[in-house]
């Protein structure tokens, strides 16, 4: 079932309305979809270069637009629907631990899995049942997802086809490194001022 759904994403990135295709898988991978808007943002941007930062910013609005229905999920009805989506992607033990740490660090665990590869729609659907802030909610994903996606399209509009191949290749590092630095920054910024 995921590589159809992974084909049939892959194969909305070529159609004449991939933007509001990827928009769409945007918004419901934030919340319910197993397939990353990576999928259909990368060969969009390789094919449309001039249009990266246009691809990234849909891609960011309507993630954080699904992130929001993530929220209600979790915060209306997760014994429900949020239960669901958690059981039928594995994602039981994730959702403890997550639940169990946002009063503590609640922003900083939307910060730092909305750039990892860990489903989003668990951050999304744990931060709803948590009841945790929504305005701190809404600006960490903008933030967060922002990075993501623009971070992405602008090495691909910069660098074009082989950093493709380089982001691929790499990516848990290069997540690593951005996370450090992301982290390193706001330690600063606190202490500094």
């Amino acid at each position: 079932m995921i590589r159809s759904l992974y084909d049939w994403v892959i194969r909305l990135a070529r159609h004449r309305h991939a933007i509001p295709a990827m928009g769409a898988v945007s918004f419901m991978e934030s919340s319910f979809f197993p397939i990353p808007p990576d999928v259909m943002l990368v060969p969009m941007v390789l094919a449309n270069r001039e249009k990266a930062f246009q691809i990234a910013l849909v891609c960011t609005v309507c993630s954080v637009l699904g992130g929001l229905l993530g929220y209600a999920i979790g915060y209306y009805f997760f014994e429900t629907i949020g239960e669901w989506v958690v059981r039928t992607y594995g994602l039981q033990s994730g959702l403890a631990t997550f639940r169990a740490g946002f009063d503590e660090y609640g922003t900083w665990i939307i910060l730092i899995k909305g750039l990892t590869p860990i489903p989003y729609k668990l951050v999304t659907i744990a931060s709803g049942a948590a009841h945790f802030d929504l305005f701190t909610f809404v600006w960490a994903s903008i933030l967060t997802r922002g990075a993501r996606f623009f971070l992405v399209a602008a090495l691909l509009w910069k660098f074009g086809e082989p950093i493709r191949t380089f982001i691929e290749k790499r990516l848990t590092l290069l997540t690593w490194l951005f996370l450090i630095a992301l982290i390193g920054g706001f330690v600063a910024f606190r202490y500094m001022f």
